[in-house]
């Protein structure tokens, strides 16, 4: 095998561990490219965090537990399991074996110690390794915080890994807000709830006793739009996510309101609103309650969302006799069509990184999750079900998660990821039925 500047996942490399040694195989440099499909994940090597005081024992193997699932997750990488491990970490500080851990085919290696002060707070520190260049990827780091916030000093961790290895933002670290349902189809019970990206720590935003959807998190994560029927009719409301208050928008209560989403720079939202038989964009300043009408078609308008600078909005219409999506200056203005293919697209959503827009595609009887060039072009389906629908970003603009509906009496929800190659397709664990799913940005 030729020594390789970059390594690509995308290698079908015989990897796994058992097989005989490499060390005339060397992979090159610890280097993941992400921007191509992946075929062969990475072998990392994680062993248990050292606790360095006998009170952090506990949290040094859950944080541990919980960067190797990060990580794995992923589907870039793979764990190779302590059992194969012939090195052994006993002190953080010890010189890496590197001979060791290329005897077992791992490409990188994550160490860390634990420790636990007399108020009862966490210390960690932890170190990656090329294990083929021989040398760590970048300096050690030190995270702290309280023994409640363990989980997120793990997702931390993981991100620097994931930074490191593949030179993206990480997204472990990070929330989503969502729809929890509950209850038969006919008498869907829904309220707002939020959780890690990974499932755990759920905490209820609303009760049950009215309807809600489409909730988006502003760019700073701690206030949420969504829209409610608390009042009777279609309703934007706005809630602080520290302290789980809500207040209905100034907006016209005889209008139906919905499809909010914040600007970039969390001052201003842009909304759908229905007046008779025409729904157009509207804009509204949050601080003056100002609104300004972006669209004046016949057609429905709605899902707007915004470019990343704040320039543009893509949104959906059917001012062309379908469904079909647009891009306009967010100030509004003329229009462009951006999809062309055949079926109808809706609830496109402008990628944090700017290079891409994902949506819905209804065709044939199928829905699928897709994105496109934001120019319309480069097309690609990601997924292909009953009922997939309403995509958000990752933080870092990598991975997509949406809403799968099982077909059936039932039609229960489950909210999945895929990443933009379209592999790695995994539900999201959530404890009951889940819908309308929202990413926040990395956490501070």
């Amino acid at each position: 095998m030729k020594r390789l500047t970059t390594l690509a996942c995308a290698l079908a490399a015989a990897l796994t561990v058992g097989a005989a040694p490499m060390m005339a195989q060397d992979p090159g440099p610890l280097k993941l490219d992400i921007t191509r499909g992946v075929i062969e994940p990475v072998p990392l090597a994680i062993p248990d965090f050292i606790a360095e005081t006998p009170q952090a024992a506990e949290y040094a193997k859950q944080i541990s537990d919980v960067i190797a699932a990060d990580l794995v997750g992923t589907g870039l990488f793979r764990e190779i399991p302590p059992s194969a491990h012939i090195a052994q970490v006993t002190n953080f500080s010890s010189s890496v074996s590197y001979a060791d851990w290329k005897a077992i085919n791992a490409q990188g290696l994550v160490t860390g110690a634990v420790g636990m002060d007399a108020s009862g707070n966490l210390s960690v520190k932890f170190r990656v390794f090329d294990i083929y260049a021989e040398a760590p990827l970048g300096s050690g780091l030190q995270l702290g915080g309280s023994t409640s916030s363990w989980r997120r000093i793990a997702h931390k961790v993981a991100d620097v890994v994931y930074a490191r290895i593949t030179g993206e933002g990480g997204y472990f670290d990070s929330r989503v807000v969502f729809v929890s349902e509950s209850g038969p189809k006919n008498d869907r019970k829904k309220r707002l709830a939020v959780m890690d990206y990974d499932g755990a720590g759920l905490q209820y935003l609303t009760d049950d006793s009215f309807i809600v959807f489409a909730p988006r998190f502003s760019p700073t994560g701690d206030r949420v739009l969504y829209t409610s029927y608390e009042n009777g009719t279609p309703q934007i409301m706005m809630l602080d996510v520290g302290t789980v208050t809500r207040r209905r928008l100034p907006l016209p209560a005889e209008s139906v309101t919905f499809a909010p989403r914040f600007s970039p720079d969390g001052q201003s939202i842009v909304y759908s609103m229905s007046t008779g038989t025409n729904t157009d964009l509207y804009r509204m300043d949050i601080a003056s309650g100002q609104n300004t009408r972006l669209t004046n078609t016949p057609a429905i308008e709605t899902a707007p969302s915004f470019s990343p600078d704040g320039s543009q909005i893509v949104f959906e219409s059917d001012r062309s006799g379908t469904q079909q999506l647009y891009i306009m200056p967010a100030g509004g203005g003329e229009a462009r069509r951006i999809s062309s293919g055949k079926g109808r697209y809706g609830t496109p959503v402008w990628s944090p990184r700017g290079d891409l827009i994902a949506f819905t595609k209804q065709n044939q009887g199928r829905f699928h999750i897709g994105v496109m060039r934001t120019d319309g072009s480069e097309e690609r389906l990601l997924t292909a079900s009953f009922l997939d629908e309403g995509p958000s970003w990752s933080p870092n603009g990598r991975v997509i998660m949406f809403t799968r509906e099982s077909q059936g009496a039932s039609g229960a929800s489950a909210l999945y990821t895929v990443d933009i190659s379209g592999r790695n397709l995994k539900r999201v664990p959530t404890n009951a039925g889940a819908s309308d799913p929202a990413w926040s940005p990395l956490l501070k």
